[in-house]
Protein backbone atom coordinates (compact mmCIF):
# COMPACT_ATOMS: atom_id res chain seq x y z
CA UNK A 1 0.00 0.00 0.00
CA UNK A 2 2.83 2.52 0.52
CA UNK A 3 4.22 1.90 -2.67
CA UNK A 4 1.48 2.70 -4.28
CA UNK A 5 0.82 5.97 -2.43
CA UNK A 6 4.28 7.48 -3.76
CA UNK A 7 3.10 5.96 -6.88
CA UNK A 8 0.54 8.17 -6.95
CA UNK A 9 1.93 11.16 -5.00
CA UNK A 10 4.76 11.14 -7.73
CA UNK A 11 2.43 11.02 -10.68
CA UNK A 12 0.42 14.00 -9.76
CA UNK A 13 3.82 15.79 -8.90
CA UNK A 14 5.09 14.76 -12.72
CA UNK A 15 1.68 15.61 -14.24
CA UNK A 16 1.80 19.25 -12.44
CA UNK A 17 5.43 20.06 -13.64
CA UNK A 18 4.41 19.07 -17.14
CA UNK A 19 0.98 21.06 -16.54
CA UNK A 20 3.34 24.67 -16.78
CA UNK A 21 3.84 26.20 -19.83
CA UNK A 22 7.15 28.27 -20.86
CA UNK A 23 7.20 31.03 -22.82
CA UNK A 24 10.03 33.41 -23.58
CA UNK A 25 9.38 37.15 -24.77
CA UNK A 26 9.52 37.77 -28.63
CA UNK A 27 11.67 41.20 -29.21
CA UNK A 28 10.84 41.03 -32.85
CA UNK A 29 7.04 41.78 -31.62
CA UNK A 30 7.70 43.38 -28.53
CA UNK A 31 8.02 46.74 -27.03
CA UNK A 32 8.90 48.13 -23.76
CA UNK A 33 7.86 52.10 -23.71
CA UNK A 34 7.46 54.93 -21.47
CA UNK A 35 7.00 58.55 -21.60
CA UNK A 36 7.58 61.49 -19.21
CA UNK A 37 6.25 64.91 -18.93
CA UNK A 38 8.70 68.19 -20.31
CA UNK A 39 8.29 71.43 -19.08
CA UNK A 40 5.16 70.93 -17.71
CA UNK A 41 3.55 71.27 -21.67
CA UNK A 42 4.50 67.71 -23.56
CA UNK A 43 6.06 64.30 -23.49
CA UNK A 44 8.60 63.12 -23.99
CA UNK A 45 8.15 59.27 -25.36
CA UNK A 46 11.12 56.64 -25.52
CA UNK A 47 11.93 52.59 -25.09
CA UNK A 48 14.43 50.38 -24.06
CA UNK A 49 15.27 47.82 -27.42
CA UNK A 50 17.70 45.44 -25.47
CA UNK A 51 15.35 43.23 -22.87
CA UNK A 52 15.08 39.45 -21.99
CA UNK A 53 11.58 38.02 -20.36
CA UNK A 54 9.91 34.86 -19.03
CA UNK A 55 6.67 33.99 -18.84
CA UNK A 56 5.73 30.75 -16.63
CA UNK A 57 1.97 29.42 -16.70
CA UNK A 58 -0.28 26.82 -15.43
CA UNK A 59 -1.19 25.33 -18.87
CA UNK A 60 -2.55 28.94 -20.63
CA UNK A 61 -4.09 30.34 -17.38
CA UNK A 62 -2.51 33.71 -16.34
CA UNK A 63 -4.52 33.22 -12.37
CA UNK A 64 -0.60 31.47 -11.35
CA UNK A 65 1.93 33.36 -13.57
CA UNK A 66 5.25 33.97 -12.82
CA UNK A 67 7.15 37.05 -15.22
CA UNK A 68 10.79 37.87 -15.00
CA UNK A 69 12.64 40.91 -16.91
CA UNK A 70 15.84 41.82 -17.34
CA UNK A 71 16.59 45.36 -19.31
CA UNK A 72 19.57 46.20 -20.66
CA UNK A 73 19.58 50.41 -19.78
CA UNK A 74 22.08 51.17 -22.12
CA UNK A 75 19.64 50.60 -24.86
CA UNK A 76 17.14 53.39 -24.06
CA UNK A 77 16.14 55.16 -27.01
CA UNK A 78 14.41 58.44 -27.26
CA UNK A 79 15.54 59.37 -31.14
CA UNK A 80 18.04 61.96 -29.97
CA UNK A 81 21.36 60.91 -29.35
CA UNK A 82 22.31 64.04 -27.00
CA UNK A 83 19.86 62.81 -24.71
CA UNK A 84 19.90 59.16 -24.78
CA UNK A 85 23.66 60.03 -23.78
CA UNK A 86 22.38 62.17 -20.83
CA UNK A 87 19.57 59.11 -19.70
CA UNK A 88 23.02 56.77 -19.41
CA UNK A 89 24.72 59.19 -17.10
CA UNK A 90 24.99 59.43 -13.55
CA UNK A 91 22.21 62.28 -13.81
CA UNK A 92 19.84 59.67 -14.67
CA UNK A 93 19.99 55.63 -15.20
CA UNK A 94 24.17 55.42 -14.35
CA UNK A 95 24.39 52.36 -16.70
CA UNK A 96 28.00 51.97 -16.03
CA UNK A 97 27.33 50.61 -12.39
CA UNK A 98 23.42 49.29 -12.88
CA UNK A 99 23.61 48.47 -16.24
CA UNK A 100 20.18 46.22 -15.53
CA UNK A 101 16.67 46.68 -14.86
CA UNK A 102 15.03 43.91 -13.02
CA UNK A 103 10.77 42.96 -12.84
CA UNK A 104 10.51 39.53 -10.96
CA UNK A 105 6.53 39.31 -10.42
CA UNK A 106 4.69 38.17 -7.01
CA UNK A 107 1.65 37.62 -7.63
CA UNK A 108 -1.02 38.36 -10.58
CA UNK A 109 -5.62 38.82 -9.73
CA UNK A 110 -8.00 38.34 -12.09
CA UNK A 111 -10.16 41.82 -11.62
CA UNK A 112 -13.61 40.68 -12.79
CA UNK A 113 -13.25 42.27 -16.06
CA UNK A 114 -12.78 39.59 -19.03
CA UNK A 115 -8.95 39.08 -19.83
CA UNK A 116 -8.11 42.36 -17.40
CA UNK A 117 -5.17 41.61 -14.26
CA UNK A 118 -3.43 42.89 -12.38
CA UNK A 119 0.44 41.77 -11.76
CA UNK A 120 2.16 42.60 -8.98
CA UNK A 121 5.54 42.39 -8.46
CA UNK A 122 9.53 44.52 -8.11
CA UNK A 123 10.90 46.80 -10.10
CA UNK A 124 14.63 47.26 -9.61
CA UNK A 125 15.90 50.33 -10.99
CA UNK A 126 19.35 51.84 -9.63
CA UNK A 127 19.42 49.01 -7.44
CA UNK A 128 16.42 49.98 -5.87
CA UNK A 129 13.78 47.86 -5.73
CA UNK A 130 10.39 48.51 -5.05
CA UNK A 131 6.74 46.56 -5.11
CA UNK A 132 4.42 47.50 -8.87
CA UNK A 133 1.42 46.61 -10.06
CA UNK A 134 0.81 47.06 -13.79
CA UNK A 135 -2.71 46.65 -15.06
CA UNK A 136 -2.59 43.66 -17.77
CA UNK A 137 -4.78 42.78 -20.47
CA UNK A 138 -4.43 39.70 -22.01
CA UNK A 139 -4.84 39.83 -25.87
CA UNK A 140 -5.34 35.79 -25.91
CA UNK A 141 -3.14 33.05 -27.65
CA UNK A 142 -2.77 31.71 -31.46
CA UNK A 143 -1.05 29.57 -33.39
CA UNK A 144 0.81 29.77 -36.68
CA UNK A 145 3.68 27.28 -38.33
CA UNK A 146 5.96 29.68 -36.58
CA UNK A 147 4.54 28.26 -33.19
CA UNK A 148 2.00 29.37 -30.47
CA UNK A 149 2.32 33.45 -29.17
CA UNK A 150 0.67 34.34 -26.40
CA UNK A 151 0.19 38.79 -26.04
CA UNK A 152 -0.33 41.08 -23.21
CA UNK A 153 -0.28 44.56 -22.80
CA UNK A 154 0.52 45.97 -19.24
CA UNK A 155 0.96 49.57 -18.26
CA UNK A 156 1.78 51.45 -14.69
CA UNK A 157 3.11 54.59 -13.55
CA UNK A 158 6.25 55.06 -11.06
CA UNK A 159 7.97 58.01 -9.76
CA UNK A 160 11.12 58.23 -10.92
CA UNK A 161 12.62 59.81 -7.37
CA UNK A 162 11.78 56.90 -5.71
CA UNK A 163 14.59 54.63 -7.68
CA UNK A 164 16.64 57.77 -6.92
CA UNK A 165 16.56 59.05 -10.43
CA UNK A 166 17.23 62.63 -9.10
CA UNK A 167 18.15 65.11 -11.63
CA UNK A 168 16.04 68.18 -11.91
CA UNK A 169 14.54 67.60 -8.18
CA UNK A 170 11.83 70.21 -8.15
CA UNK A 171 10.01 68.16 -11.62
CA UNK A 172 9.66 71.63 -13.54
CA UNK A 173 11.28 70.40 -16.40
CA UNK A 174 11.12 66.82 -15.48
CA UNK A 175 8.37 65.35 -14.49
CA UNK A 176 8.35 63.00 -11.31
CA UNK A 177 5.92 60.31 -13.06
CA UNK A 178 6.74 58.26 -15.73
CA UNK A 179 4.36 56.14 -17.51
CA UNK A 180 5.41 52.78 -18.85
CA UNK A 181 3.07 51.06 -21.47
CA UNK A 182 4.63 47.38 -22.69
CA UNK A 183 2.78 45.56 -25.67
CA UNK A 184 4.31 41.77 -25.13
CA UNK A 185 4.54 38.52 -27.61
CA UNK A 186 5.43 35.34 -25.97
CA UNK A 187 6.60 32.56 -28.10
CA UNK A 188 5.77 28.95 -26.35
CA UNK A 189 8.86 27.06 -25.70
Amino acid sequence: MKKVLILVVMSLFTIGAFAQTQWQVDPNHSSLNFSIKHSGISLVNGNFLDYTGSLTTNGEALSDAQFNFNVQVASINTNVDARDKHLRSADFFEVETYPTMTFKSTKILATGKPEHFLLYGELTIKGVTKPVIFDVYYGGTAKSDQGEKLGLKAKTTINRFDYNINFDPTATGIGKDVDIVVHLQFAKQ
